[in-house]
Formats: structure tokens, C-alpha cells, sequence
């Protein structure tokens, strides 16, 4: 038997140390967790998708009494950005969350979005930076594929 160890970069930046564009796009996030519509967690979540064409989108997430049939502000964001943009990579994705009216202090990505991340950064063949914002310190992960070690991808499926 033989023992494999993954490990994952994830860079602490206090906020003053972030770029211009960093900051603005994690503004952005944090204004799109007030355009949530999460009725049934009280947890909103936005998210602000840096396009190569500094164009940036921003989604919410979106609730259901159903509850599967909602969807994560991540998809919301990064599915509108695809939609808009198909050709355009995504260079960088910030997420934040609110509740009780408080940004939280830290936010991380489901699996299913982990996922969408992961196949839109093969899609475009260039390394996604994820911004998980938190209320004094954000998390960098320079590459989407990062998220989801061992992951599963199109590559897997002979296309």
C-alpha cells in the first residue's frame, strides 16, 4: 500500500493587500449577496466572475421551496458569464456571504459548484483564481482544479 498526500495553495491576503481589480470584484460579490433570494436558509451568496475582457458578472443565489430546484450564486454567475461570453475565459471568481445582515467570514463553494469551476476552467484551458471572501482576510486559490482534487472531467469520458 502506498499513501498519496494532495495538498492545495490557498494564499490568506488581509484586504489591503489586494489588487485593484481584487477589491472591486470582491465588492462586487458582496453587493450580489444582497440581490439573493434565500427565503428558507436566510443565507445569501454572491459572486463576481472576472471575464479576460475585464467585462464582470455577478449572480446570487436563488432559492426554491423544491429545494434542489434552486441554485448557487457561483452557477448563477459563472452560467450567465458562459451565456454572455462563450468564447471569453473567466480569470478570476469571488464569493461572498451574508447573514443576519453580516458577511460571514468564511464562504467556500459546493461540490456541485466545484464542479462548473472546474469543467468551465478546462474549457477555456486557463487557471481560474477563486476569492473566498471573508469578513477580514481573503482566501486565493490560484486554480479552480484545486477545489477538487482527484477530479472528474471531460477528459475522463474519451470526448
Amino acid at each position: 500500500m502506498e499513501e498519496i498526500r494532495i495538498e492545495t495553495k490557498v494564499t490568506k491576503v488581509p484586504y489591503q493587500e489586494l489588487s485593484q481589480k481584487e477589491f472591486e470584484l470582491m465588492n462586487q460579490a458582496v453587493q450580489a449577496a444582497t440581490h439573493a433570494y434565500a427565503p428558507y436558509s436566510k443565507f445569501t451568496v454572491g459572486a463576481a466572475v472576472l471575464l479576460e475582457n475585464e467585462v464582470i458578472i455577478t449572480g446570487s443565489n436563488q432559492e426554491n421551496a423544491a429545494y434542489p430546484s434552486g441554485l448557487c450564486a457561483e452557477r448563477v454567475a459563472l452560467f450567465q458569464a458562459s451565456h454572455q461570453y462563450p468564447e471569453v475565459p473567466v480569470l478570476a471568481l469571488a464569493i461572498a456571504a451574508v447573514a443576519d445582515k453580516q458577511q460571514v467570514e468564511s464562504i467556500s463553494p459546493c461540490g456541485a459548484c466545484r464542479q462548473v469551476l472546474l469543467e468551465i476552467e478546462q474549457r477555456h484551458g486557463k487557471p481560474m483564481k477563486v476569492l473566498l471572501c471573508g469578513t477580514k482576510e481573503i482566501l486565493i486559490i490560484e486554480s479552480a482544479e484545486s477545489l477538487l482534487p482527484l477530479c472528474f472531467g471531460a477528459k475522463d469520458l474519451d470526448c
